[in-house]
């Protein structure tokens, strides 16, 4: 029997109740050809699936499997080396019929000028892409997520989006950024959330960590287009992007909530699972038990949040192969990977190790929120800890430091808190992977603190940009925002929307206190462009008092007093300065083999 009899036959034999298949989504929709992964696993969405088998054209297939509900589809397609881009439809069969599987060949990307990575030669810029600027009032209430947008309550969708931040790259580029990092722009919940409630409202997914598609942009931010043109025109003045992903969880409207496409896709259901104990610690406790690490490994973050299962491994392909396609569709440089520590550590093992085969340079921050810094050396990559693993990860936030700056800068403890915090830098693999920071999105503004003045934050950044690691700044800290924790700390950026009373782009739009902050930051930036060794040299300490701190890199020398009253008066060995750059500090003079420097108060000087 001919294959087109037989085929008939089948359908002839179909009972009468049964549908014909339908296909609602393919993930991913394109690949590569000469990809470090192939075959590509295709994970399909659809009805009616049991049963299917797939004809594959110019493309090779494995045999598919199904599970038990009839609604997903896993196949290995395997692409030639030699196929052209271009589109490359499967078909789908069973007894009761046949549809169409879309994908497509992808030409890549050009690697130069892509993919470059960054570390602590960069300057990183953390924005949230809906409070930054407004580019395209077109998407603020797309037909599928409509009434979500209100400026007025700060859980509600505010309007900005990828074409708001490609605007305003020559701002970024002006004050002396080299790296952005935005966060998630995966597309997000489209309801308000009754499952995450705060002061009795409902809230959306505006920050984007809560996914509901890993393979599309959200529709309020842009497109897939846009978010090439946003990387492209930032590459092309000399800005780097880092896109922020999340492995960790899901929304909890994903698709996959209701119907997982295996048994073991999440750890747990939405009727039962472990609440998550943020007992982080544990990991790093060779005494604990696996059964003591469970809830924070499989937790659902606050108990809504549907835990990813990355022991499964379908699911574990599939978030190395996301991370992959984000990466090759976009040409960014860089990854901020969410809640490091709630993922096993052998899942981040290879999947480093499948990011580096394919794009060596690029680079990988995690987030580690933890102050304590055995447990930034713990989750160090680039050595083997004693559960036998090395995670691989290129830099990790730097916590210990970050609360004492606070404390200092802000609050105006002893500035020995900082010194004494860099003193434990003995325990880490490379203390200059290390990205420093005064704020981000999941603390209260730096301005939100007690005591907190522009002169405190001038005094801040003059010892972070001048510091070892990888400084971040956070969205509208250059100018002092206020805010305190979250969502306060995620205010608008004054001038990015649409009847803002100021434009905070614009000198003329900052108040005085504000314009010092931000020439105070720019001629910071400046003079670490210019003086490599404020980015590479090995910090020397010569001096830590009560209010005052002395430290030198290379031929540059940086002294802080941290005293709000008064000026002081420092004493260090005899050596070439030239006059302050920074700070405003008279001359040094020369005393025996000692040269004095008097520094203002609540002052910082460069050297």
């Amino acid at each position: 029997m001919t294959r087109a009899l037989l085929l008939a036959a089948l359908l002839v034999a179909a009972p009468a109740w049964a549908q014909a298949p339908t296909v609602e989504k393919v993930e991913p929709p394109d690949w590569w050809a000469s990809h470090s992964i192939n075959p590509v696993r295709l994970l399909v969405r659809g009805r009616q699936l049991a049963g299917a088998r797939l004809e594959c054209g110019r493309l090779a297939c494995g045999t598919p499997t199904v599970n038990a509900a009839g609604t997903y589809l896993f196949v290995d397609v395997t692409v030639p080396r030699d196929a052209a881009p271009g589109s490359y439809p499967l078909t789908l069969r069973t007894a009761a019929g046949q549809a169409s599987v879309p994908f497509a060949i992808a030409p890549p990307l050009a690697a130069a000028g892509r993919f470059g990575g960054f570390g602590p030669d960069d300057v990183l810029y953390l924005l949230m892409p809906d409070r930054f600027a407004n580019g395209d009032r077109a998407n603020d209430e797309p037909v599928v997520s409509r009434g979500l947008l209100d400026r007025a309550e700060p859980r509600r969708w505010h309007g900005g989006d990828l074409a708001g931040v490609r605007q305003r790259l020559p701002y970024l580029k002006s004050l002396g950024i080299t790296t952005i990092w935005m966060n998630p722009i995966y597309d997000n919940t489209n309801v308000l959330d009754t499952k995450e409630v705060y002061d009795g409202k409902p809230t959306t997914a505006y920050h984007g960590y809560h996914a509901i598609d890993y393979y599309a942009v959200d529709e309020r931010f842009g497109d897939r287009a846009e978010l090439r043109r946003l990387v492209d025109a930032a590459h092309a003045q000399g800005i780097k992007v880092v896109l922020d992903m999340v492995a960790n969880h899901t929304s909890a409207y994903h698709p996959w909530v209701q119907d997982p496409p295996t048994p073991t896709w999440y750890n747990g259901t939405a009727q039962r699972h472990l609440a998550n104990t943020w007992q982080t610690w544990t990991l790093a406790d060779p005494y604990a038990t696996p059964e003591m690490r469970r809830a924070t490994l499989d937790g659902w973050f606050i108990d809504i949040l549907p835990d990813l299962n990355q022991n499964d491994p379908e699911v574990a392909r599939y978030v190395v192969q996301n991370t992959l396609w984000w990466v090759g569709t976009s040409g960014i440089d860089g990854i901020r990977q969410d809640t490091w520590p709630y993922v096993p550590r052998s899942f981040w093992r290879d999947w480093m190790g499948a990011i580096k085969r394919e794009h060596p340079m690029l680079s990988v921050v995690g987030e580690v929120l933890d102050g304590d810094p055995t447990m930034i050396a713990f989750f160090e990559g680039g050595r083997v800890k004693f559960d036998g693993i090395d995670d691989g990860v290129d830099a990790l936030f730097d916590f210990p430091l970050f609360y004492p700056i606070r404390n200092v800068f802000a609050k105006g403890s002893s500035i020995r808190e900082v010194a004494q915090m860099l003193s434990r830098d003995r325990l880490y693999r490379d203390p200059q992977s290390l990205v420093t920071l005064l704020g981000l999105h999941d603390v209260g503004r730096f301005m939100g603190e007690p005591g907190a003045t522009h002169a405190g934050l001038r005094l801040a950044y003059t010892f972070l940009l001048t510091a070892r690691g990888t400084p971040l700044l956070y969205y509208g800290d250059e100018l002092g925002m206020a805010g305190g924790n979250d969502p306060d700390n995620r205010r608008d950026f004054p001038g990015g929307f649409a009847g803002d009373a100021r434009d905070a782009f614009t000198a003329a739009g900052r108040t005085p206190d504000e314009q010092a902050t931000w020439t105070h930051v720019q001629s910071l930036l400046r003079l670490r462009a210019a003086r490599p060794e404020l980015r590479r040299a090995r910090p020397e300490h010569l001096h830590v008092g009560e209010q005052t701190f002395v430290y030198r890199r290379g031929r540059s020398l940086i002294a802080l007093n941290n005293d709000a009253t008064r000026p002081a008066e420092l004493r260090v060995p005899a050596m070439e300065l030239p006059a302050a750059a920074i700070g405003g500090c008279a001359a040094p003079r020369r005393d025996g083999g000692e040269i004095v420097i008097t520094v203002p108060a609540r002052t910082g000087c460069v050297f």
